[in-house]
């Protein structure tokens, strides 16, 4: 651990693992499943949380060839490490300005066209001819990307593609989450006739959830995100991917208090019996979203102790959290370990209970956190 890291094992008195070998082991897994198809990884939002630089160097070292980014500052953080090989697409579409297209032909990346400005930009800068780009259709998230009609008149322009240096066709799915869906289907269809209209070009619209869908939208190439990280990618089946994120964090402070006694800010929840409290120094500056406090009428947020689940005794604070501790057998002391997040609570179970998803969770994740890499 480097010095860095002490010092915030130190302040935090919190750590969270993240388990590279468990990421690798989930891009394996979906790679797998949609060959022949490739497997490319996003890789924005620092890593889903879990640190740019250790997952793209896993990634990579694991056989990962294509990365996304949303941003070109994320972009250049993952040429850092993987060298020149990969292709590093950029999502979130060009800005107009000095210097705003420099960074994709000094750090190579190729920018994700979701507009006719876009289009007017990359063509002005001259680099389409030395450098790729993807072509960011919208099929109904209406988000970002061009129209289907737009995409199809690009297309019978003759030779368009060429100078902007156009290598992959891209779409995104509005709820591919619920295989039900009927947009899913009404995306697909979109999505192909554009594909026709390019048939040089490979092609990608499956995100995580996507891979899972029964039309196996899998195209030339999927861009998992979420799943590589641990979320499910299958809300409504077991979870397939294994977990990333531990996060646990010691007990600063055991207490007793009778019955009728409040805890926290407002006293939002009092004791219905002589309860045992313990006080972890994690709060909402350090990602444990407000939202997970549990009231009198609303159990919020968990963590297991001495492999009990134990409920949060009032509001999420700044730095602290208070846990009860009534149930666990034995005696509770200053110093024992308690588990937030890991296989017994995943990402989706607190996101759950938060009234969030286990995006929100993961790229929350803070930076007080003595940060563990293993494998």
């Amino acid at each position: 651990m480097s010095g860095l890291n002490l010092v915030a094992a130190v302040e935090s008195q919190a750590e969270l693992i993240i388990d590279l070998g468990a990421l690798v082991a989930n891009w394996r897994s979906l790679a797998a499943r949609i060959a022949p198809a490739a497997c490319a990884a996003v890789v924005k939002a620092d890593a889903y949380g879990v640190g740019t630089e250790q997952a793209a160097k896993a990634l990579f070292a694991a056989g990962c060839r294509v990365f996304f980014v949303a941003h070109p500052s994320e972009g250049v953080r993952v040429r850092a490490v993987v060298g020149d090989a990969p292709a590093i697409y950029v999502l979130n579409g060009l800005i107009e300005g000095a210097g705003r297209v420099a960074p994709y032909a000094v750090h190579h990346l190729r920018p994700v066209l979701g507009s006719l400005e876009d289009l007017r930009i990359w063509s002005a800068s001259g680099l389409g001819g030395g450098l790729k780009a993807a072509l960011h259709v919208d099929t109904g998230m209406n988000r970002l990307g061009l129209p289907p009609g737009e995409a199809l008149a690009l297309a019978g322009q003759a030779g368009q593609a060429g100078p902007l240096g156009i290598d992959l066709v891209m779409s995104h799915f509005v709820s591919s989450e619920d295989p039900k869906d009927p947009l899913n289907a009404q995306q697909i269809a979109r999505f192909d006739a554009v594909r026709a209209a390019f048939p040089g070009l490979r092609a990608s619209m499956a995100n995580s959830a996507g891979l899972f869908l029964p039309q196996r939208p899998f195209c030339d190439l999927a861009r998992p995100g979420y799943a590589l990280y641990g979320g499910n990618p299958t809300p409504d089946a077991p979870n397939p991917m294994r977990a990333v994120v531990t996060l646990r964090a010691p007990i600063i402070q055991t207490r007793e208090i009778g019955v009728g006694e409040s805890v926290g800010y407002n006293a939002t929840w009092s004791a219905k019996r002589v309860s045992r409290l313990a006080t972890i120094g994690v709060g909402y500056a350090d990602g444990l979203l407000r939202a997970l406090m549990g009231t009198d009428a609303h159990r919020g947020g968990e963590a297991m102790v001495a492999g009990v689940r134990c409920p949060f005794a009032g509001r999420v604070s700044m730095d602290l959290t208070v846990i009860d501790v009534t149930d666990v057998p034995g005696d509770v002391r200053p110093g024992d370990m308690v588990e937030l997040l890991g296989a017994a609570i995943t990402v989706d179970d607190m996101a759950a209970r938060a009234g969030t998803i286990g995006y929100e969770i993961l790229t929350n994740l803070g930076r007080r956190y003595a940060r563990v890499y293993r494998n």
